[in-house]
């Protein structure tokens, strides 16, 4: 049995409740979504519009984490069903070795990941309360996100323009049409 053949299944009737959400209220927090209708995560990523979600495939992981150690300050993201985490920084290097892709370097952001866990890497661009954003997005095998990435804004809440040619960039460079 493949990972992709453990991937959880949202019943038909769920995800139809899931779209009407979302064409409800486009801008909602997707993770209360997931749980109102008990579905995983990654079921309500792909019942977004086709413009709102692109998909990378797991190898790419090394190229779009390289290629985030570039950026400069972003928000880091963990959201569990226990509250939700948010880090301001720069995503340092990290290698892989015994088991884990390890993070490391002269930032808050640190840690050990287990990288086969991740089963996909979404880029989402939708809007949340009123406003795009932007995030790059690493899903589980188990249909949840392991942590987000978004577009860091400015002073005045916009999204740096460096950092969203470059997400649009990598966006484009890795996932497919």
């Amino acid at each position: 049995m493949s990972i992709a053949d453990m991937r959880p299944i949202a019943p038909a009737d769920a995800i139809a409740a899931v779209k009407a959400a979302l064409a409800e209220k486009p801008d909602c927090v997707l993770e209360s979504l997931a749980e109102q209708h008990r579905v995983p995560y990654r079921a309500v990523l792909d019942c977004l519009d086709p413009g709102a979600r692109r998909a990378a495939v797991k190898t790419d992981f090394d190229q779009i984490w390289q290629d985030l150690t570039t950026w400069g300050t972003v928000m880091f993201i963990v959201h569990t069903a226990d509250g939700v985490f948010e880090t301001k920084a720069a995503i340092p290097p990290g290698t892989h070795g015994r088991g884990y892709f390890n993070i490391h370097g002269d930032s808050p952001i640190g840690g050990h990941l287990k990288v086969e866990r991740c089963d996909a890497i979404y880029f989402i661009d939708r809007p949340f309360f009123g406003r795009r954003s932007c995030s790059i997005q690493f899903i589980s095998i188990d249909g949840e996100a392991m942590f987000k990435v978004f577009v860091g804004r400015d002073e005045a809440r916009n999204m740096k323009a460096d950092q969203l040619a470059r997400y649009e960039a990598l966006r484009d460079q890795v996932c497919a049409a």
